[in-house]
């Protein structure tokens, strides 16, 4: 199993799943930087456009060479690499690690839907062209048991390199925001998301804190009960209206819906 795999790598590598050597405060939209280094299994995605990556969306490292993010951030036609160990995008700071993807290691999943982002499924699986190097600044993500769901106003955190508002610039330093869980019986009402969210799906956050374009496919990081952090979701969506819009959390898709295709994708990979 995935969880009984993952932590035996995390021993075996002298390294604790959910457990950052760097120790976080506590844009993203109206976030804040986040400390170097605090979210270790952060990483970029980036896509090749005239022999120059660009990011465009985050993921989280789940396993040494396996990267989970979003359906929507994969493109069969693009050429993609991984940075993991980064912060500051705008400079080449020391423990950033470039790894190569290879065209047939994109796995999206089977019923991800790219013209109905609110039917939900949005999620995929990336698999590293050589294992990731764990240490300090690069460390494996704590994924929550099958069928976790957490109850309203737990306190996560997105973290991710998108826009720092509705149609603003990217950042160059990593951002974090604490974005409250908004459970799914205040979710689902008619003037908040409605039948647009489903419960495979995790809200969280409002109209002040919010996730935004370039934060795709990200972390939505939370504290378990041994003080260690899991990821919860995967950045999936906003509101039409605006990155930060009333009664229109952000939308992630639900890690602990998709445990068993993780699991069977990684195994058959």
């Amino acid at each position: 199993m995935l969880r009984l795999l993952g932590s035996l790598l995390c021993v075996a590598l002298a390294s604790v799943c959910g457990r950052p050597s760097y120790k976080s405060i506590g844009r993203v939209v109206n976030g804040e930087d986040a400390v170097p280094y605090s979210w270790p299994w952060q990483v970029s995605l980036q896509y090749e456009k005239n022999g120059v990556f660009y990011h465009t969306c985050g993921g989280s490292l789940i396993a040494p060479d396996w990267v989970l993010t979003a359906g929507h951030c994969i493109s069969s036609s693009l050429t993609y690499q991984v940075v993991l160990g980064e912060y500051d995008q705008g400079v080449q700071e020391g423990p950033e690690q470039v790894i190569p993807i290879n065209r047939g290691d994109l796995f999206v999943h089977p019923k991800w839907n790219p013209n109905c982002v609110a039917c939900g499924n949005d999620i995929a699986l990336v698999k590293l062209s050589r294992s990731a190097q764990l240490g300090d600044t690069v460390q494996l993500a704590s994924l929550p048991p099958a069928g976790d769901i957490l109850p309203n106003e737990t306190p996560c955190y997105i973290s991710g390199w998108g826009r720092l508002y509705t149609n603003g610039p990217l950042p160059d330093k990593l951002q974090q925001a604490l974005l409250p869980v908004v459970d799914y019986q205040h979710c689902s009402q008619w003037d908040w998301w409605g039948f647009s969210v489903k419960r495979t799906m995790v809200c969280a956050g409002g109209d002040i804190r919010s996730g935004c374009n370039g934060d795709s496919g990200g972390p939505l990081n939370c504290p378990a009960e041994d003080g260690s952090w899991q990821v919860h979701g995967v950045t999936s969506f906003v509101s039409a209206l605006g990155c930060n819009t009333l009664k229109k959390p952000t939308v992630f898709t639900r890690v602990s819906a998709f445990n068993e295709w993780i699991e069977a994708t990684i195994a058959s990979h």
